[in-house]
């Protein structure tokens, strides 16, 4: 996916109903002070929220983001890892919760999110 590309994320765990994903620091995707951007933060929310919900069945589905909600709680300059677990998953509307953290542990931002699971096509 183009956007995981352009922000180096990197899946480390997939599973269960959880997954974790990494960004690593890159100067750009930071704010005027040198901080991972809220933005940056949001885009590893949004994957790692999605990628939960999908986590029982991870290359039969895609995702599409109906409603995320980020609170922003503390800064960071480096890399950050973002986890997240499936709360509910309907027939095809899913919950899911997470937050970042950044290396040493330190709470970053918090999210919630409503996805719909979309069953993938059939490789030819």
């Amino acid at each position: 996916m183009p956007m995981v590309q352009a922000f180096g994320l990197r899946g480390e765990q997939i599973g269960h109903d959880r997954t974790r994903v990494r960004m690593p620091f890159d100067p750009m995707h930071t704010n005027s002070r040198g901080d991972v951007h809220g933005g940056a933060l949001a885009v590893l929310l949004d994957c790692t929220l999605s990628s939960a919900v999908r986590a029982h069945a991870p290359t039969q589905f895609g995702v599409v983001t109906i409603d995320i909600t980020v609170h922003f709680v503390a800064p960071s300059s480096g890399d950050v890892v973002g986890s997240a677990s499936c709360a509910r998953r309907g027939r095809s509307l899913c919950f899911a919760s997470g937050e970042v953290r950044d290396t040493q542990g330190e709470l970053l931002a918090l999210a919630t999110g409503t996805f719909k699971l979309v069953e993938r096509a059939a490789a030819v």
